[in-house]
């Protein structure tokens, strides 16, 4: 197994092929227009980042037949039991992490099932480590690590789309069999072309010259959103636009329970406690005794028998009710 200790440091002729493949990159692109920019008072600033900033979801929706087909993919997959797994390096591998993390309280998965790998592990997500978003080999042994199957998936981040450790996963998880994604914010990347969905987001040079936490951090957020949100709709974790499958880990979480098995049901709030109660506060399952009209053990088996999707369990409790 390759550790960030066995890394040789770039040399001259490195640094220098280096240097001539980001003058290529768009996101790398020096812009003239704002060499002054630091001579610019704090609102004029903040109005050029903003306007920077309203392109984004233009081009985020260039994307979207690319981002649709390959969550379609995701969802196929995490259906029979695969994971989703984030892997990139800086800003967009904290980003990955970042995203995995928000989805077992909101979606109420078990943390396996979402999962962020960030060049250089967990202490890369406060403080750089150096050489760790260079290696291929880290990233196949990092996926090793999970014991990789062909049900997951493998979304490398990058926006460059030259990066090696981002590179490196996806190479390494077609080679298992595994669905890959390469989210890229170039056109034409090395990530892309690795990748069985290419998603590059081409949102142009950023404000401060290659600081691609701006614009870029930014699209890959907001392609995130989609991949993590619109899978979980796919797998039944939401009924309409309601999180059904939160899991009411602390106060405000449990009053946002209460909440949604009010607006999906208009129940009294005694009844909602009841219905609470006898499902051990599991938010679907309240809902579904309540418009169903049956106890907690039958929502639970409907909707073990339904894998979970709320719609499919009230139909099936339908002929109970007439």
């Amino acid at each position: 197994m390759t550790s960030i200790a066995d890394l040789t440091p770039a040399g001259p002729d490195d640094h220098g092929d280096l240097r001539a493949q980001l003058e290529t990159l768009t996101t790398e692109a020096f812009r003239p227009e704002l060499a002054e920019i630091d001579r610019l008072s704090t609102l004029e600033t903040a109005r050029i980042m903003n306007g920077e900033d309203r392109s984004v979801p233009d081009a985020v929706g260039a994307r979207l037949p690319e981002i649709a087909a390959a969550i379609d993919g995701i969802a196929e997959r995490m259906a029979r039991g695969g994971r989703l797994i984030y892997a990139g390096a800086g800003t967009a591998g904290r980003l990955g992490v970042l995203d995995a993390s928000e989805c077992p309280p909101t979606f109420n998965t078990d943390p396996s099932q979402v999962v962020g790998l960030i060049a250089g592990g967990p202490t890369a997500m406060v403080t750089a480590v150096e050489g760790a978003e260079d290696s291929k080999e880290l990233a196949a042994a990092d996926l090793d690590a999970l014991d990789l199957g062909a049900d997951d998936t493998v979304v490398g981040i990058s926006a460059s789309g030259r990066t090696p450790y981002a590179i490196g996963a996806v190479e390494h998880a077609r080679r298992k069999g595994a669905l890959t994604l390469g989210l890229s914010c170039n056109a034409n990347s090395a990530l892309g072309a690795a990748a069985e969905h290419g998603i590059e987001v081409v949102v142009g040079p950023e404000l401060l010259t290659g600081s691609t936490r701006l614009k870029a951090g930014t699209a890959q957020k907001l392609v995130l959103n989609m991949i993590s949100t619109i899978t979980m709709i796919r797998l039944g974790k939401t009924y309409g636009n309601l999180m059904v499958d939160v899991r009411a880990s602390n106060e405000k979480l449990r009053a946002r329970s209460r909440r949604i098995v009010s607006l999906a049901t208009g129940a009294s709030d005694e009844e909602i406690e009841a219905a609470l109660a006898a499902t051990d506060g599991e938010v679907k399952n309240a809902i579904l005794t309540i418009l169903g009209q049956v106890d907690g053990p039958t929502a639970a088996a409907l909707l073990a028998s339904s894998d979970g999707h709320l719609r499919t369990a009230l139909a099936a409790a339908a002929p109970r009710t007439t």
